[in-house]
């Protein structure tokens, strides 16, 4: 695909096909981070201007980064919460009040709080589990509790399934794993055709790549970290990353990726990276 050309901020959006909604183009994710650091890095990246933070129920700190959203101070609709539901309750509604389990642990405002999209965290639990979660998910994003709503380790076959029960479909949202070793064009591709936003998580490959030959000369040439490598790289293919430290120093420097813009060759010498599904440290998707 062809990367973007257009300047980019720390401000900058995509839209969303929820009415009215967009989704930060640089996200903040707090996967491993524990309770006790977790909301003094969530204020650390909102203060540095991140306006974006990706938790999930699995993760065990959705409360932290509530608490960070509060004593932040900064208005609830300049921030973007987004959460996720791995394992269903039994039923739509124990699942639905799951969810909103969430939602009050995230914006506790009562009536008035709610996340800026939900997703289901995986497809793995198979397809009476999908339905139900996704049901839940339509009853939350009805009720304005959730703004929009989505997936996560979807591949082509789960999102179409959803077609045949949906009332909200396409997904708003595909998070997936992406970074140059692990690509998963097809449903990129996918996702893209059908106007899914696509979130990229483990833009950084966990650091395991930090020293790969050819990410540190580029890394060399624009006299930037390797980290700074891959996230612009996300960025420029359209793809919202979401790098994660509980690092104070790492959470800005993360940041500091819009003074400069990966040529269309380096692009293309980081797309050869690719290994496909044997380049996942997490998971590919299944697009059968």
């Amino acid at each position: 695909m062809s990367t973007t050309t257009d300047q980019l901020s720390i401000t900058s959006t995509l839209p969303l096909q929820s009415p009215s909604i967009s989704i930060p183009r640089l996200g903040f994710g707090v996967y491993l981070s524990p309770p006790n650091t977790c909301t003094q890095s969530c204020l650390t990246a909102l203060s540095t201007g991140y306006r974006h933070i990706d938790t999930a129920q699995f993760y065990g700190n959705e409360a932290e980064v509530g608490t960070a959203l509060q004593q932040s101070n900064l208005p609830r609709s300049s921030v973007f919460i987004t959460t996720k539901i791995l394992s269903a309750a039994g039923s739509v509604e124990k699942s639905y009040q799951k969810c909103l389990d969430s939602v009050r642990k995230l914006d506790p405002r009562g009536d008035d709080g709610y996340v800026d999209q939900f997703l289901i965290h995986s497809p793995n639990a198979g397809a009476k589990v999908r339905k139900e979660l996704w049901q839940a998910l339509e009853r939350l994003y009805a009720e304005g509790r959730a703004k929009s709503i989505g997936v996560s380790n979807f591949g082509i076959g789960h999102i179409q399934e959803l077609k045949s029960f949906a009332t909200v479909w396409p997904p708003h949202a595909n998070q997936i794993e992406l970074h140059p070793w692990c690509q998963q064009r097809d449903i990129v591709r996918y996702s893209q055709e059908h106007n899914i936003i696509i979130s990229a998580y483990s833009p950084l490959v966990r650091n395991y790549k930090a020293n790969d030959p050819t990410l540190v000369v580029l890394a060399q040439k624009y006299k930037k970290s390797t980290a700074q490598i891959l996230i612009r790289y996300s960025l420029q293919k359209n793809w919202v990353p979401l790098p994660k430290s509980d690092n104070p120093e790492y959470i800005k420097g993360n940041a500091e990726v819009f003074d400069f813009e990966i040529e269309e060759g380096d692009i293309r010498t980081l797309d050869a990276l690719d290994e496909g599904e044997k380049g996942a440290i997490v998971q590919a998707v299944d697009n059968s």
